[in-house]
Formats: C-alpha cells, structure tokens, sequence
C-alpha cells in the first residue's frame, strides 16, 4: 500500500490543480502574455509541485519508512536509503 494511499483524494485534486495551471500557462503563451507573467505563473507552479512532493515524502516517511524501521533489517535500510535519494532529488530540482 503507497503511504499516501488515505490522502490519495487530496493528492489527485492538488495535482489536477497544478494541471490547471498549466493549462493556464498553455494560454498565456498562445495569447502573447508579457513574459514576466507568464514566468510568475511558472514559479507558482513550481512551488506547488515542490509542495505536493514535500508532502508525499513526509507520507512515505510516516508510513512506508516508519513501517519498514519497525520491522528492522535490510527493508528498514532500503527505504531509509530511498527516502534519502527521493530529498537528494528534491534538493536539486
């Protein structure tokens, strides 16, 4: 079971949200927008990405990582050591 499997509903809607605003951007760009709007649009959506992918890993770290911790050996060592390649990637994005 995926660790934000009780706030899937939740997930969906902030990500079809995002896809609004990208769609938003679409237009924006079609309909000749002075760029400086269109990046502002751009940084938003990149802070709201940014947002759901903080929140997804503090599910997996609550649930998967903790779980895993709990039942100890090398489970335990394989999903802290995916939760750290997952914020490594976050960091640099």
């Amino acid at each position: 079971m995926a660790g934000y499997t009780q706030h899937k509903e939740d997930v969906i809607r902030r990500l079809r949200r995002i896809e609004g605003q990208v769609r938003g951007v679409q237009r924006m760009v079609d309909e000749d927008t002075y760029c400086i709007d269109v990046l502002t649009q751009v940084s938003a959506i990149n802070a709201a990405l940014q947002s759901c992918a903080v929140a997804l890993l503090d599910e997996h770290l609550s649930c998967c990582v903790t779980e895993a911790i709990a039942a100890g050996g090398d489970e335990a060592k394989e999903k802290v050591g995916e939760a750290s390649k997952a914020i490594a990637r976050l960091i640099r994005s």
